[in-house]
């Protein structure tokens, strides 16, 4: 699996941005992607160090659309921890 192909985006809410003053970072990423996978794109992508991995899928919701029934996708997210002394800005991508 490409590097570009593991990491879609950054997720960007007030979880989120309370974990990164725990020095977190969370992106939503392929759902066929793992662990070690992640660590190394996300190690490869901003040149930091990564501690930790965890990740967490939640299922698409079914939702009605003028009448027609539809389903969300589902979404995986992983939580990622980073060594002491690394950081990324989520908002400029550094």
């Amino acid at each position: 699996m490409n590097t570009y192909d593991v990491i879609r985006k950054p997720i960007i809410t007030e979880k989120a941005t309370m974990a990164s003053e725990a020095n977190a970072v969370v992106f939503e990423v392929s759902i066929d992607a793992n662990k070690p996978q992640i660590k190394s794109a996300v190690e490869e992508l901003f040149g930091v160090k990564v501690k930790a991995v965890n990740t967490s899928i939640t299922k698409g919701k079914t939702k009605r659309f003028r009448g027609q029934m539809g389903r969300r996708k589902d979404v995986k997210k992983a939580y990622v921890t980073l060594e002491e002394g690394n950081t990324i800005d989520v908002s400029t991508g550094l």
